[in-house]
């Protein structure tokens, strides 16, 4: 019996394999030990692959995609609904293997081990800035409670801490003793963090297309390069506001019987992403104010009937925009006479 389609439901060690056939009659119901994934799919010939976008989800599509087949990875949500009873491995799969065969599914673009290599600079850049973020609260706290205010930034925490001459000599000798290894800490984890910021800046120099994006008012070395990795695809993406909605900057739409009603954002999809595009265009914002000049109008006017942060998320929504189309067009941002 030739398998046209197979639903494979991902694990850590066991997996559940549901093949069909062209009519759609089962063919294979199967479990697979994680050794076994890939013999199992070398000997078959080439048919549609499902698999959910979640964890291992781009390197097991990867894997088998070497064999000839057709991998197709789908959000989560979007496979839920054709479960038909209770949730449990061979349900997951069956459903998968439904799902991937529908004409209207939208699926996921399968991640180079480059692009995830990038996207995990990223996300352990984040860990640690959060870490050194709460060891500075932390020993912030503690300075408190001895009457020592100290100003922001991390620099002057550290500086207060170790030069003998400043306000930090007025800590108990035992206080100080306690808060050395918080210290310590905190500047090992500002030299780890440059360390991978180098790395970001070597990656972003070798990807045209992670350049293309800096040119983007609003858009830095981070956002240029965590965007040019998260968006395998920017064609499966049909215009720029579908690829901002997809960001979750769209409003959340509740409209029915002719009347339309749109509430705040979504904030649907890749929360890391939307936060560095929120964040470039608060500083565009910023020296909005300061330059008054005609490309940055519809900045300031806009500001005048809405608060900060709304007019912040609204240009995220543009800057998304702008992004999806030099990505798809191969082009560079250029400002249009008026």
């Amino acid at each position: 019996m030739h398998i046209a389609t197979i639903g494979l439901d991902l694990a850590k060690n066991i997996f559940q394999v549901h093949g069909i056939d062209r009519e759609g009659n089962i063919a294979v119901q199967r479990s697979l030990r994680r050794g076994d994934v890939v013999n199992f799919f070398g000997k078959l010939p080439p048919c549609l692959v499902g698999i959910e976008a979640c964890a291992t989800a781009h390197h097991w599509a990867r894997e088998i995609g070497r064999f000839g087949h057709t991998v197709r990875l789908m959000p989560p949500a979007y496979v839920k609904p054709y479960v038909k009873r209770n949730k449990n491995d061979m349900a997951d799969a069956e459903a998968i293997c439904e799902a991937v065969t529908r004409p209207n599914m939208r699926f996921v673009a399968v991640k180079t081990a480059t692009q995830q290599s990038i996207l995990m600079l990223h996300r352990c850049r984040a860990l640690l800035v959060r870490q050194r973020t709460m060891l500075a609260n932390a020993i912030r706290a503690h300075l408190a409670e001895l009457g020592i205010a100290m100003p922001k930034g991390i620099r002057t925490l550290l500086t207060a801490l170790s030069a003998p001459q400043n306000e930090g000599s007025v800590l108990p000798d035992l206080a100080r003793r306690a808060l050395k290894p918080m210290t310590v800490s905190l500047v090992e984890l500002s030299a780890r963090i440059k360390e991978l910021e180098i790395e970001i800046v070597r990656e972003h120099r070798d990807n045209e297309t992670s350049r293309r994006l800096e040119t983007i008012p609003g858009f830095g070395v981070m956002t240029s390069t965590a965007m040019a990795a998260t968006v395998a695809d920017p064609t499966a993406f049909k215009s720029g506001r579908e690829f901002a909605a997809w960001l979750g900057l769209t409003p959340r739409e509740n409209s029915s019987g002719g009347k339309q009603r749109l509430g705040s954002i979504t904030k649907m999809g890749d929360g890391y992403l939307r936060t560095l595009l929120v964040v470039g265009a608060t500083a565009v914002i910023r020296f909005a104010r300061e330059e008054g000049s005609a490309k940055t109008a519809w900045i300031r006017k806009l500001m005048e009937k809405k608060p900060p942060k709304v007019v912040a998320v609204a240009l995220a929504n543009k800057m998304a925009r702008i992004a999806w189309a030099i990505m798809t067009r191969g082009e560079v941002y250029r400002v249009i006479p008026a």
